[in-house]
């Protein structure tokens, strides 16, 4: 029962996914230069979560951008958004003065900060540690299982491509 249960439930979510992703076809058909710019943007610096839009990067126009991208092609605003950083001190700025940074370039409210990772040095394959002064910036977009989906029927259309594990 459990079992039938899940299935169903499973199949019932990926016809949706399939169908945000025919949405994404449909728009990419439009020739909106932002949309495909975002969506390849997206494409190449996203998290290809089936479920949760998610962008990271330490370029502060490029998340500028990606920002725009969501605001214009997608009315989303500040509600809809969220932000956490990477961020790593010692480099002359206050956490704060960081985080003012990215608000006032995103403009978006402190509402929108979440829990920070602070001093965390990842390294890179040549094992030397990488400070960014302002960071790596995540965007997300709350609730937004609808728009991955779409970016990724649109990423489809515009490579022509066909991208399976992308639908789940």
């Amino acid at each position: 029962m459990v079992n039938v249960r899940a299935r169903t439930w499973s199949n019932k979510n990926r016809v949706q996914r399939d169908a945000y992703q025919s949405e994404g076809r449909t728009r990419a058909l439009n020739g909106d230069g932002l949309h495909e710019a975002g969506c390849m943007l997206y494409w190449a610096e996203g998290s290809k979560d089936k479920n949760c839009v998610t962008f990271c990067n330490s370029d502060l126009n490029m998340v500028v951008f990606f920002s725009h991208f969501l605001r214009d092609c997608f009315e989303l605003g500040p509600d809809d958004l969220s932000l956490s950083l990477n961020v790593y001190l010692g480099n002359g700025f206050t956490i704060e003065e960081i985080e003012d940074v990215w608000l006032s370039a995103l403009d978006l409210p402190r509402s929108c900060l979440r829990k920070h990772q602070i001093d965390h040095f990842p390294t890179s394959s040549s094992g030397k540690k990488k400070t960014l002064p302002l960071g790596v910036c995540s965007l997300r977009v709350k609730r937004s299982t609808w728009l991955v989906q779409h970016i990724f029927g649109a990423i489809q259309e515009y490579g022509g491509f066909e991208e399976p594990k992308w639908l789940g």
